[in-house]
């Protein structure tokens, strides 16, 4: 299943941000900064991704149901999808 336009635009955008509290976080690690602001940010970077991933379900599972609506296949995508959510969680 192909996403829409905004929906990959805005987990791209979240995914840019993740990127670069990871980098942060790298830089920190070398930079021998205190152990708990690293986790702290590293929590942040874990919260993004993850924020991102249950977008991209989200997104996709509104799209299985309009495609069922119009008469289309869509359960096995939506059991999929579902699948792919419970590994995020």
């Amino acid at each position: 299943m192909q996403l829409d336009e905004p929906a990959t635009h805005e987990v791209v955008r979240r995914l840019r941000r993740a990127e670069g509290q990871l980098r942060g976080v790298i830089r920190m690690l070398e930079e021998g900064r205190d152990c708990a602001d690293v986790v702290t940010q590293l929590s942040a970077v874990s919260h993004a991704v993850d924020r991102a991933g249950f977008r991209l379900i989200a997104t996709g599972l509104q799209q299985c149901r309009d495609a069922s609506r119009d008469g289309g296949a869509a359960a096995t995508d939506e059991e999929r999808l579902e699948r792919l959510f419970l590994s995020l969680a």
